[in-house]
């Protein structure tokens, strides 16, 4: 991974590299954004090229610590992640413990917080002592989509650089170009995605088209919802369908009013879509993009699943 391989973050990418000609690469720094949109992509570029062994303008990509890099074996470069769990005061007690010795066989000792907003109390203020007198050639990484869930005393004390999602006619024509990808699943993943090409990416090999299209069969279309099958899926499935009816109700809602056909996701049915903003009003689509907006944000509470598609299936098909 290299600079040159980010997709659309000539910014923050550009900011990067003043900092390393000007040799101010040190201390905390804090890349934000959404999610999938090449932040921890652009923290990993950032280690490769500080510590390349041929580096000029990027990195190499080919030399033993670029490859070390890559392949997570690199002992200067550490990626620290609980994943969506918290992540505990041990893992940064023992960044604490290593940032202080001497680098093994790199230049810069780079540690990269992914999912820096689930840092637990306790260990947001054990990284807060570290960020206040970090030592030379050393660099922390904090990597978010939620910085306002971290402590803005962490914030303070690091530098700040803005991801952003591409545009979405930009994505779909890298989709194309460089992903092969035909036009209607390239258009789909960019607009479904909103920009972020990390999450079309982990989407394009997924089967992702047959199942928003057996759903919308399955769910929307047919006379007797097949809640069963929904009600079995665990909850991040269930979020993700929830996200995908969503997306359909919201392709109807655009038709209705008028707007330009190229900003439909699902145009691989567009028949059918032409055929639902005939059928319902205003009323009902606001009703429906309510109860949706409220079943997603009651999946992230401790709730009856069945009992929740239940309740969401009363209230969209009430007649």
């Amino acid at each position: 991974m290299s600079f040159s391989a980010i997709k659309g973050q000539d910014r923050p990418v550009e900011i990067i590299k003043s900092y390393i000609k000007n040799a101010r690469m040190e201390g905390g720094y804090l890349f934000v954004g959404p999610e999938g949109i090449g932040k921890k992509m652009a923290a990993l570029a950032l280690a490769k090229i500080l510590n390349c062994l041929e580096a000029k303008t990027d990195a190499c990509g080919h030399c033993a610590s670029c490859l070390k890099i890559e392949n997570g074996q690199h002992p200067d470069v550490r990626v620290i992640s609980g994943g969506e769990a918290q992540l505990k005061i041990e893992a940064i007690r023992q960044l604490q413990k290593d940032i202080n010795l001497k680098a093994y066989e790199g230049i810069f000792k780079v540690y990269i917080i992914d999912n820096a907003h689930t840092l637990s109390a306790e260990a947001g203020n054990c990284l807060l002592k570290i960020l206040e007198e970090p030592p030379k050639k050393s660099l922390i990484i904090l990597v978010s989509d939620k910085p306002s869930l971290l402590f803005k005393t962490i914030i303070s004390r690091c530098k700040i650089l803005k991801f952003l999602p591409l545009k979405r006619e930009a994505l779909e024509e890298v989709l194309k170009k460089e992903y092969k990808l035909d036009v209607q699943f390239a258009h789909f993943l960019a607009y479904f995605s909103e920009g972020r090409l990390g999450r079309a990416l982990k989407l394009k090999d997924g089967g992702i088209l047959a199942k928003k299209n057996n759903l919308i069969d399955r769910f929307v279309l047919s006379p007797r919802p097949d809640m069963e099958s929904l009600a079995q899926q665990d909850k991040e499935d269930v979020r993700f369908s929830l996200n995908l009816l969503a997306a359909w109700f919201r392709d109807i809602y655009l038709l209705k009013v008028g707007l330009a056909e190229q900003e439909i996701i699902n145009t691989d049915r567009r028949e059918e879509l032409t055929h639902s903003a005939r059928v319902f009003s205003f009323f009902d689509l606001e009703t429906i993009f309510t109860n949706l907006s409220t079943a997603i944000a009651c999946l992230e509470k401790n709730v009856n699943t069945r009992l929740l598609l239940f309740n969401l299936r009363m209230e969209l098909w009430k007649a």
